[in-house]
């Protein structure tokens, strides 16, 4: 099933995002999470691929092939291509089609400096572009509602991403935000730009500040005064602290349905029980 298919415009498309663990010992426990999942009825669920060709990135695919065939929901690959020849990219995707995977969301990946990046990929243009000649495999591109941080303008982003999508990319996800009106600000600008692909609201709930600092600068996302006035509050305080940043994803996820939005797309920390409280906020709108 294709991703973008999802989207009939009937109802938001809801879907999460796991990381695969850094130790093995730790699948029993992602299983239970997916399980959690599953009883939710997500659209999909993605997959995160670790940069540089460590351990976890062979497990990503397992888990993958796990939530298509135990769980029977569609599972997004992520797919990193900074760190990786074409020969490496080669190797995943047969792995990938062995194992029935075709949806893959096709991402540059941070650049790391224990890992210089290879030459044969620099863009995730490039990437899309490259899955295509490797097969019948459906991809997804990320977005950015404030503008990659590499890049000039809002203008050069959004002519880039139009070339993601002229290259084949069928779905975009966007990078977390916490102002909604940066993100409609966007979809108009993607809208004027002539792209008409779905594309999914990425919401990650507020539970820790160095998360969430951590985060906001790997993506730079902007930290709206409503926002930075929960975490100064209750930056001391864990429950308050989840407890507030629950609240303000669902207030934010409420007005994107209002909305009209395509999807949202919950980054979760691979925490079901936060997935829930935050469902149970918004599900009585998807009927």
């Amino acid at each position: 099933m294709s991703i973008s298919s999802l989207f009939t415009h009937k109802s938001p498309v809801v879907s999460f995002e796991i990381f695969p663990p850094k130790r093995d010992g730790s699948l029993v426990n992602l299983n239970e999470t997916i399980r959690s999942l599953a009883t939710l009825k997500p659209g999909y669920i993605s997959v995160t691929f670790g940069a540089g060709g460590n351990g976890v990135n062979a497990s990503t695919w397992e888990i993958a092939r796990s939530i298509k065939d135990d769980f029977g929901i569609e599972p997004l690959v992520h797919l990193t291509c900074i760190s990786h020849s074409k020969e490496d990219i080669d190797e995943i995707l047969l792995r990938l089609k062995a194992y029935g995977l075709k949806n893959i969301l096709a991402l540059r990946g941070d650049i790391n400096p224990d890992n210089p990046p290879k030459k044969d990929f620099t863009y995730a243009g490039d990437l899309v572009n490259y899955i295509h000649t490797q097969g019948d495999f459906i991809v997804s591109a990320a977005c950015y509602p404030e503008g990659h941080p590499e890049s000039e303008s809002l203008v050069q982003d959004t002519l880039n991403l139009k070339k993601k999508v002229e290259s084949g990319a069928t779905h975009l996800i966007s990078q977390l935000f916490f102002d909604n009106n940066l993100f409609y600000s966007f979809l108009d600008r993607a809208k004027l730009a002539g792209i008409a692909v779905p594309i999914d609201a990425g919401i990650m709930p507020v539970v820790n500040k160095k998360q969430i600092e951590r985060m906001v600068t790997l993506c730079g996302a902007s930290l709206p005064p409503k926002f930075k006035r929960i975490i100064d509050k209750y930056e001391d305080k864990p429950e308050a602290l989840t407890d507030a940043g629950i609240a303000y994803a669902i207030d934010q996820i409420i007005d994107l349905i209002s909305q009209g939005v395509d999807g949202v797309h919950l980054y979760i920390m691979n925490n079901p029980v936060i997935a829930e409280r935050i469902y149970s906020g918004f599900s009585s709108l998807l009927k």
